[in-house]
């Protein structure tokens, strides 16, 4: 009775959310934009998160001029569809409309190559090719095994060390990747401006200003202070009420 009771409270969640997404879509078709964020904000709310309602929300308040929000929606949206190159597209949209334009300094070096290798591909995917070389790895091993011809045989047997290497590589890459990304703690910048600090402390003298829409990495925590670096590696520490953390 009681699993009864759980599949048909999480098919009326199903239906409800769709029901919200669909309303939402509706508003926004007819530019009432505020009403559209209350409608996928209330799937949000109940728990239920997707690329799409991110994706939407962002839109909403990039046609309402809201640059952090905007920003943050489509970064939420990134997270949960990597590969999407509309949410990437409208992403850099929305990044135009802040002030900061605020500088990326290359990574030199071997951990420059590595990650610009493993990120080539979101770390799902690398599992995925991982998956494919293990299947071609057993198909060359059955050709190995039942092959009667001796040049048949090395052939699949230097396959078989090559799909291996194949298995070994992406699955390596795909650590290295999910690591790295949740190793990464970015934030956007919700406050419309917004002094960063030398220290932890409201009497700390200025580093820099920030404005709404920035998008920094959280490298600690003290207290309610935040210690951020932006992608140009400046450093200082932020009250934790002006940004809010992506993931």
């Amino acid at each position: 009775m009681k699993k009864i009771l759980f599949l048909l409270l999480f098919i009326s969640q199903i239906i409800v959310a769709q029901t919200a997404f669909e309303q939402g879509n509706q508003y926004y078709q007819k530019e009432n934009y505020q009403a559209a964020i209350s409608s996928f904000e209330s799937i949000i709310t109940s728990g239920k998160q997707s690329a799409e309602v991110y994706f939407n929300l962002g839109n909403c308040y990039y046609k309402l001029h809201k640059v952090a929000p905007a920003i943050y929606n489509y970064e939420k949206a990134l997270l949960l569809s990597p590969n999407d190159t509309e949410i990437k597209t409208n992403l850099d949209f929305a990044r135009k409309m802040a002030i900061d334009d605020i500088k990326v300094i290359p990574k030199v070096g071997f951990n420059k190559l590595l990650a610009d290798f493993t990120s080539k591909y979101y770390y799902d995917t690398w599992a995925w090719i991982a998956v494919s070389f293990a299947f071609l790895f057993l198909l060359f091993f059955v050709g190995y095994y039942f092959s009667k011809k001796t040049f048949l045989k090395r052939v699949f047997f230097v396959g078989m060390f090559v799909w291996l290497l194949g298995i070994l590589l992406s699955t390596s890459s795909g650590f290295y990747e999910k690591n790295r990304i949740n190793n990464e703690k970015p934030a956007i910048v919700f406050a419309e401006i917004t002094s960063v600090k030398s220290e932890p402390k409201i009497t700390a003298s200025d580093a820099f200003v920030l404005h709404e829409g920035a998008k920094v990495n959280i490298l600690e925590s003290i207290a309610n202070w935040k210690k951020v670096e932006l992608t140009d590696e400046t450093t200082g520490w932020i009250e934790e009420n002006a940004i809010k953390e992506i993931k």
